[in-house]
């Protein structure tokens, strides 16, 4: 049986602003299991990416977690002091961030960027470090490693500079790794080829994993369980199987519904009408009342609460569509 290795529960991170309170996340709650892959989902401005910030602690003001437990193999990470949460980081949680650019230092060089980690949460010798190095570039396929280990990250394409990225991240072994649009500044062809090898390095190396996007062909491919957020909640998550294939949230199927598929024709893509409304004077009722086709009175005046539709499968809505076609 496998273990569950984080479970969230009741999170709400708020951001007080002058013009008034972002909730940017706003109650959620889920788990994810050892070595299992979870895609959230969801438009800009969601929370997804404050769910990943959160997890690892780095919500700076004026955001902060007004509530709620991040649990991690049983410790509860908000009773943790920042000391504590500095071993946490990159020893046993490890984070991928958008821009691989801006998340390596131009001044340093590759080797001494990967080492920094281990240097931290290790005690391994100059030699062992820089062996470690060279077999992570070798796993995350940069060929020549050892002259590649000299170079700065300009030297890199942006493909490369992922790939170091992913490498740093797995230095230390971590049980779970939260990577935030990994392949956002990427092209198709190189997108595919990071995709790939993230997945293959997590089954490998048995780790976590929690890939945020805001595109659901990606995790159909990546993902094992999948979190649909809208405005800061969710409002379906399941297996891939039930997004994928039984999604029965109207968010979820309009979003499923802009993805063209080449094996079908279709006249024209479907799209989600209206914008999403603003986070700091959301309507009252469901948040998706304004742009939904199934919508009620019942909608726009009550906000309904996540509930099982069966056995894993749970949606956030008074009138699920009966079937996603």
């Amino acid at each position: 049986m496998t273990d569950t290795l984080l479970h969230i529960r009741g999170l709400k991170t708020y951001f007080h602003t002058f013009a008034g309170v972002i909730k940017a996340v706003d109650g959620v709650d889920f788990s994810v299991d050892e070595g299992e892959i979870l895609g959230v989902v969801g438009e800009s401005g969601c929370g997804k990416s404050v769910v990943g910030f959160s997890i690892m602690g780095l919500t700076e003001p004026p955001g902060r977690i007004e509530s709620g437990e991040i649990r991690f193999n049983g410790v509860n990470l908000l009773d943790q002091d920042e000391r504590k949460m500095r071993k946490i980081r990159g020893q046993e949680i490890a984070m991928i961030f958008q821009d691989p650019m801006t998340s390596l230092n131009p001044l340093y060089t590759i080797q001494d960027q990967m080492e920094e980690v281990m240097k931290l949460h290790s005690d391994m010798s100059a030699e062992q470090r820089k062996k470690r190095c060279m077999e992570l570039l070798a796993e995350v396929g940069i060929s020549q490693p050892e002259t590649r280990l000299k170079n700065y990250p300009h030297q890199f394409s942006g493909g490369m500079r992922q790939r170091v990225i992913i490498a740093i991240a797995l230095a230390s072994n971590p049980k779970l790794v939260i990577a935030d649009e990994p392949t956002t500044a990427l092209d198709v062809t190189i997108q595919a080829q990071i995709l790939k090898l993230m997945k293959r390095l997590v089954k490998e190396h048995r780790t976590a994993m929690i890939l945020i996007t805001h595109d659901l062909a990606v995790v159909s491919e990546m993902t094992d369980q999948i979190m649909v957020m809208y405005c800061g909640r969710i409002v379906e998550k399941g297996t891939r199987d039930d997004i994928i294939n039984r999604c029965r949230h109207p968010y979820t199927i309009g979003l499923l519904g802009s993805i063209p598929k080449l094996a079908t024709r279709q006249k024209r893509l479907r799209q989600i009408p209206g914008m999403v409304p603003n986070v700091m004077n959301l309507p009252p009722g469901c948040a998706f009342a304004q742009r939904c086709d199934y919508a009620r009175d019942r909608c726009r005046t009550n906000d309904p609460e996540l509930a099982a539709l069966e056995p894993g499968h749970k949606i956030a809505c008074y009138y699920p569509v009966e079937r996603y076609r």
